[in-house]
């Protein structure tokens, strides 16, 4: 069960039914925590595109606190485009932009040297299209952690789809207090209170090798 608040940590104790998620934009620990305890993964295309969510924004902890960043784009057929068809929009450098605030807000980090060299060609190459961006750096996100899981996309749009855990519009950018997750030392512990479930990103520069233990302790058990 979510909440429409943002991801919560009540999870389905039954991994035999596929996953069904939206895309999203280096996605919360929560996002994660769904990949790694489900054995069949979708992610939709054929859904209209939902603005102000994760499908193309994230949340990192930065020196003056929670910051969001998001990617532009272009809704190539108005209001009625599928999310596969969402162009970023690269008028503006968002991702020098984005790289800059990774950097500043993680190069302290104990990790974020070790896995800089992974993530940067996400941020100096252009791309086009925002859901194979997406899917191309969840998948190096899913690499980077060590989870091996094949990512599948939908091949039609089903409002009701039955036998999977359908969470494709239980996701809002408000990260809330989640009791479940088990503070870890953040860059700026000193400075602010633990923020739960940022982008993966945090995780990862924060705890590296370490965050797949993590996400198996927040995973439900068999």
């Amino acid at each position: 069960m979510f909440s429409l608040s943002g991801f919560s940590l009540h999870i389905m104790n039954d991994q035999s039914h596929p996953i069904l998620l939206s895309t999203a934009y280096l996605p919360p620990i929560e996002y994660f925590v769904q990949i790694n305890q489900s054995d069949e993964i979708y992610i939709e295309q054929f859904e209209n595109y939902h603005k102000q969510t994760f499908r193309n924004r994230c949340h990192i902890a930065s020196a003056n606190g929670l910051l969001p960043l998001s990617i532009p784009v272009i809704k190539t057929d108005g209001n009625h485009t599928l999310i596969k068809n969402i162009a970023i929009s690269n008028a503006e450098p968002w991702q020098k932009i984005h790289w800059r605030a990774i950097e500043s807000a993680y190069n302290k980090s104990p990790f974020f040297l070790y896995y800089e060299d992974e993530l940067r060609p996400f941020y100096f190459n252009r791309f086009e299209n925002l859901l194979e961006f997406n899917m191309k750096l969840t998948e190096k996100l899913l690499h980077l952690i060590g989870i091996e899981k094949k990512i599948n996309l939908t091949t039609e749009f089903i409002h009701l789809p039955k036998n999977m855990r359908d969470c494709r519009f239980e996701e809002k950018p408000k990260p809330e207090s989640y009791k479940n997750y088990k503070p870890y030392i953040q860059v700026f512990s000193s400075k602010f209170k633990f923020f739960p479930n940022l982008s993966i990103i945090d995780l990862l520069f924060c705890e590296g090798p370490d965050a797949a233990d993590y996400l198996n302790c927040l995973s439900p058990s068999a």
